[in-house]
């Protein structure tokens, strides 16, 4: 039997909702997160050269925590806005800036394939771990090539391959063969949709951008056991929860009990690493 074919809007439907659903956890896990993705965020901003008195757009930002590191880059004479589908976790994001003191953080509703903004507005726009998810990829780079300024950069992260991020692809593996789910189709969004320097550098090559660099960044998952893996993945991980949808809820508790299994692997000494290596990608436009 054929897998069903991949359907856009259904997908991009599932995924706000998902992603409603995931904002409180995402913003309870952001201490974890931001040791888990700092190294990557900072090497994001470093080759985007994100500095004082910057114009920023952070295309799927999430609850922020990568928008409040920007903001304090562009300091009090740069702005960042902060667009993701779901307003939900921006609420997050909104609330982190003002506890934060950082008047200089905007956030907007927005779909990231059809950003609603100026045309040559952004010195930089910044995407962590969000155009992997996107149904036409090459139309949000063309909107993002859109709204920089000539010279302006972007600067995006992506997990790497399936082998060296196995703190994620294991998951996603055994919850693929449960759901009967086939492999993902070439262009289809995904995880590790943008995996390789060759097919991350010619998605932007195809927008346009130009003098494109990619940089491999480890960044293991410290934890302290994978049975806590587990609870994040499963309360924040909406990429997760969109494979296991079409499986009924009364399976989905031994599908995570295979998961923790599986992780153990990753235990040493009381701790938990999962590997994991973020590719970061930079082109001017």
């Amino acid at each position: 039997m054929s897998a069903p074919a991949f359907d856009p809007v259904q997908y991009k439907a599932t995924t706000h909702a998902q992603w409603d659903t995931a904002a409180e956890a995402w913003d309870r896990w952001g201490p974890v997160i931001g040791r888990w993705l700092g190294p990557a965020t900072e090497s994001m901003l470093d080759m985007a050269d994100v500095g004082p008195g910057g114009l920023i757009l952070d295309v799927a930002a999430g609850a922020g925590e990568q928008t409040l590191s920007a903001a304090r880059r562009v300091g009090p004479t740069g702005r960042v806005l902060a667009t993701d589908i779901s307003a939900e976790i921006l609420g997050f994001a909104d609330r982190a800036a003002r506890k934060a003191g950082l008047a200089n953080v905007e956030t907007a509703a927005m779909d990231g394939e059809d950003l609603d903004l100026p045309d040559e507005s952004f010195d930089v726009v910044i995407s962590r771990v969000g155009l992997i998810y996107f149904p036409d990829r090459q139309r949000a780079l063309e909107g993002m090539y859109r709204v920089l300024r000539p010279g302006g950069r972007i600067a995006a992260v992506t997990y790497s391959t399936p082998e060296n991020n196995r703190f994620f692809s294991l998951p996603v593996s055994i919850i693929r063969q449960r759901a009967n789910l086939g492999p993902p189709l070439p262009g289809q969004p995904g995880p590790f949709s943008l995996g390789t320097p060759e097919v991350l550098g010619g998605a932007l090559r195809q927008a346009g951008f130009r003098d494109v660099r990619i940089e491999a960044v480890p960044s293991p998952l410290e934890l302290g056991s994978a049975d806590e893996c587990v609870r994040f993945e499963r309360e924040s991980f909406g990429a997760l929860h969109q494979m296991l949808s079409g499986l009924p809820e009364e399976e989905r508790p031994a599908v995570w009990d295979e998961i923790g299994a599986a992780l153990r692997q990753f235990e040493r000494d009381g701790r938990f690493t999962g590997p994991c290596e973020m590719l970061v990608a930079v082109g001017t436009r």
